[in-house]
């Protein structure tokens, strides 16, 4: 099998590639990102992309076809992956998020690639107060990154065929450990902060809810995609990715980081304004479809890998929300130094 993951310099990528590589030890398993995160390593492990077979350097908004020729199975993690990087580069985000996915669908098809796999989000709920939503329940995107997967999923489903499988997976919010950390997901900021602060500040009233995943189930729920068969969801799928049981609220992720790390203190903003991002998600059907690929995770041996992960790194940085583990002060730098266009392309393209 050849298999091809589309931004997999990121914050996810590196773990797929790693588990591809074990689930899949014969697979030509070959790269495609532009590399604006490339250099936010942690720690001094290998370089993951030492497990691929070959990495290409590119823009999703302008993949060549030839990239695809032979290609059996694409893996679309390329996003502009938050709601801070998505407010301040909102054109970027839907060029990249929505019409760059369509595009890279269409030239994937037309070369005769049999699996496309898009990387959503739960997100797209955005205000669920009557319950877990499900598939077939209505979305309230609230921001441009949510609105950027919502569009990509209506343009993606259609080019579905037998000859053509289109799973979109709707993933809870990423945690734990990678080789390309982010600081700025929910989980993991605030294991940081117990560690150098001895405080997690909660910026809401903790009240808000969120579907979580650890990032190596998330891998999991990706191999299961670019494997299943028609009997499983049909030719085009989407499907909520996650476990009932990992529906928090956000008091709650405290305080299980506060119980694994003791001594940490915890402040609560209860007079805070309501976030409207607050939904729990039902994830039945990936259950009836994707037996054998649950999560494996939970919250607590995600806090913990994380805590062991960033000790062993040598992790100590006061200012980390200052530091390139946080996504946008990354675009940001490259921005002010004249590096990346605000259309998110490099200047010297």
């Amino acid at each position: 099998m050849n298999i091809l993951i589309v931004g997999n310099m990121g914050y996810v990528g590196p773990i797929v590639a790693r588990h591809f590589r074990q689930a899949f030890p014969q697979a030509a398993l070959s790269g495609f990102d532009i590399g604006l995160f490339a250099h936010c390593l942690m720690g001094k492990g290998e370089l993951p992309e030492s497990l691929l077979n070959r990495q290409y350097f590119g823009d999703i908004r302008g993949i060549d076809p030839l990239i695809l020729s032979d290609i059996d199975a694409v893996i679309n993690l390329a996003a502009i992956s938050n709601d801070p990087m998505g407010d301040r580069f909102e054109a970027a985000t839907l060029a990249i998020n929505h019409v760059g996915a369509v595009d890279l669908a269409v030239k994937a098809k037309r070369a005769g690639v049999k699996s496309y796999v898009y990387a959503s989000s739960c997100s797209v709920y955005g205000c669920a107060e009557e319950g877990a939503k499900k598939e077939t329940s209505s979305l309230d995107p609230l921001t441009a990154y949510a609105r950027s997967k919502v569009q990509a999923e209506r343009d993606l489903l259609p080019l579905a065929s037998k000859e053509f499988a289109v799973t979109c997976l709707r993933f809870a919010t990423a945690c734990g450990m990678s080789d390309r950390l982010r600081l700025d997901l929910v989980v993991n900021d605030f294991v940081a902060s117990a560690l150098v602060h001895n405080k997690i500040v909660v910026l809401s009233d903790g009240s808000p809810w969120r579907p979580l995943i650890n990032v190596k189930d998330m891998a999991r729920a990706l191999e299961w995609a670019v494997t299943r068969t028609g009997d499983k969801g049909g030719t085009g799928l989407l499907l909520n990715v996650g476990s009932n049981a990992w529906n928090c609220q956000v008091k709650d992720l405290a305080a299980a980081v506060a119980t694994a790390i003791p001594g940490v203190e915890i402040s609560i903003n209860k007079n805070a304004q309501p976030d409207r991002r607050s939904y729990r998600v039902n994830y039945d059907l990936f259950q009836r479809l994707a037996p054998r690929h649950q999560p494996l995770s939970d919250l607590k041996s995600t806090v913990i890998e994380l805590k062991e992960g960033l000790e062993e790194a040598g992790f100590n940085d006061l200012s980390y929300r200052d530091s390139q583990f946080m996504r946008l002060n990354v675009l940001s730098d490259f921005r002010k130094r004249g590096r990346l266009t605000d259309s998110l392309t490099w200047s010297h393209q």
